[in-house]
């Protein structure tokens, strides 16, 4: 039997398949790249110890006094006294907020906190014109450049300092859009003003292809933090009105670790283009409580040796909107395992400002923990009649002394493994302090509806998990294409 030859390929097809292999390869390297490349100079902060005798934790809640939702009862305390912070500084102020936005679709009447901010900000300027005031936010805050939103024309015609967070630098957490992202988009400018409907709210100024493109990498300076002379605020809450009733914890602090926040804060602000920061002039104390400042990975860093350390007849409470990150999820399985008590306040992940969400990816997460500890770890969901339990804090308590940390940071990959930009204040304290016995209070309160109906059993959302939130939530972790 003769066998045929096989016929040469033809140039042009030649050609595509050259083509595709060189477009392989370019777009796998720019994809490794931008995954691992070096960071900036000075993200993935670590600062030094400090002790002090001044750290205050301070909360919102939005709860109901039954699970129906009747008789909503708004405490709202962060901004409140963020306002009170800039008003009462003397030599500077600077800030650091993800997301600052007044539109929203829902029908409620949502704080003006967008407008306040702005306002008091811009006020303070105007009445000290030569104050350094700075305020670094992300480009989501400009459409990505679609528009300049009322609230930052309002403090940037005053005479504050604006500085959008150039997100270029870090690394992308999205690599598989990514790499064709870097490769191709980034490159055209499509110009014009935006015609494409804002997906924050219908309200919002319109956005352009090119900043949704842009939109589409999912990556962000995610910090949230208000730096002045006398003290430094580190908060889960962010300046946006239709967030104004989430749960949100913020820890205040005074002493040296004000310089820690500051440098931390400058490297961002020179890496996109903003000023050097001033600096407070202040001595080390002995104070009881040892408080430090840490950004991005140094976060995760710092929680598993803290995870890890923790022994039979240790106590943790967990408050988060986020958890997913498989280094945190194993570590508090294994606690719970070897017989620390772990409770967990969690968001159960069903409404984001008016829109139903899947439960991703707290549901599959909470599956998995509760099998893989026969039930050992407590859980309760909040009670999220309106807005969502944004609280990103944990606390965990030793026969020796009691560790929190809170801050900006959910439990996810995108948030600690060097993506976003986050940061959490981190503090050791005897456990019958003033802060260790407020903050017990605050979990006991809300997992025992001492005075209202904050959390509900594990089965209210947990009944309704399918398998197929467990299989997308696989799926998303292992192609890292998330919204968390």
């Amino acid at each position: 039997m003769v066998r045929k030859k096989k016929k040469p390929w033809s140039k042009r097809k030649r050609i595509v398949v050259g083509s595709l292999c060189a477009f392989a390869v370019v777009y796998i390297a720019v994809m490794l790249w931008h995954t691992y490349k070096p960071l900036p100079e000075g993200v993935s902060f670590k600062g030094d110890i400090h002790n002090t005798d001044s750290v205050e934790m301070i909360t919102d809640l939005t709860y109901a006094q039954d699970q129906e939702g009747t008789g909503m009862v708004h405490e709202n305390h962060i901004f409140e006294e963020v306002y009170n912070m800039i008003e009462e500084a003397e030599d500077f102020v600077v800030v650091d907020f993800f997301l600052v936005d007044g539109y929203y679709d829902e029908k409620e009447d949502f704080p003006k906190i967008a407008d306040t901010l702005s306002s008091t900000l811009a006020q303070k300027k105007i009445d000290h014109p030569d104050m350094p005031i700075v305020f670094i936010t992300d480009p989501l805050n400009k459409g990505y450049g679609s528009f300049e939103s009322k609230w930052f024309k309002k403090m940037r015609e005053a005479g504050v300092e604006i500085v959008y967070t150039d997100l270029d630098p870090l690394r992308d957490s999205t690599p598989v859009y990514s790499g064709i992202y870097r490769t191709f988009f980034q490159w055209f400018d499509f110009g014009g003003e935006g015609w494409i409907a804002n997906a924050m709210a219908s309200e919002a100024p319109k956005m352009t292809v090119a900043s949704y493109l842009t939109l589409l990498n999912v990556k962000a300076n995610h910090r949230k933090a208000v730096v002045t002379e006398k003290e430094a605020m580190v908060t889960s809450s962010n300046p946006h009105d239709a967030s104004g009733f989430h749960g949100n914890i913020a820890l205040k602090v005074t002493g040296p670790i004000l310089n820690d926040i500051l440098k931390s804060e400058e490297a961002v602000s020179l890496f996109s283009g903003g000023p050097k920061l001033p600096r407070v002039d202040t001595k080390e104390s002995n104070g009881q409580y040892q408080v430090q400042y840490l950004t991005e990975k140094k976060i995760l860093d710092a929680l598993l040796e803290d995870l890890a350390a923790t022994k039979k007849g240790d106590k943790i409470w967990l408050g988060m909107f986020f958890v997913a990150k498989r280094d945190i999820v194993n570590a508090l399985i294994d606690a719970a395992n070897r017989g620390v008590e772990v409770n967990m306040i969690l968001d159960p992940n069903e409404n984001s400002f008016g829109q139903e969400k899947s439960g991703l990816p707290n549901r599959p997460v909470v599956q998995e923990m509760v099998e893989d500890t026969k039930g050992k770890l407590n859980i309760r969901w909040y009670n999220t009649v309106i807005g969502q339990y944004h609280t990103k804090a944990i606390w965990i308590q030793s026969d020796e002394h009691t560790i929190i940390s809170s801050g900006s940071s959910n439990y996810t990959e995108r948030t600690l493994d060097d993506y976003n930009l986050e940061n959490n204040l981190k503090v050791v304290a005897p456990n019958d302090s003033e802060l260790v016995i407020q903050m017990e209070t605050y979990f006991e309160r809300l997992w025992n509806n001492e005075d209202a109906m904050y959390t509900v059993e594990l089965e209210e959302f947990q009944d309704g998990f399918t398998w197929w939130q467990r299989w997308i939530y696989t799926l998303q972790k292992f192609t890292k294409v998330t919204t968390y």
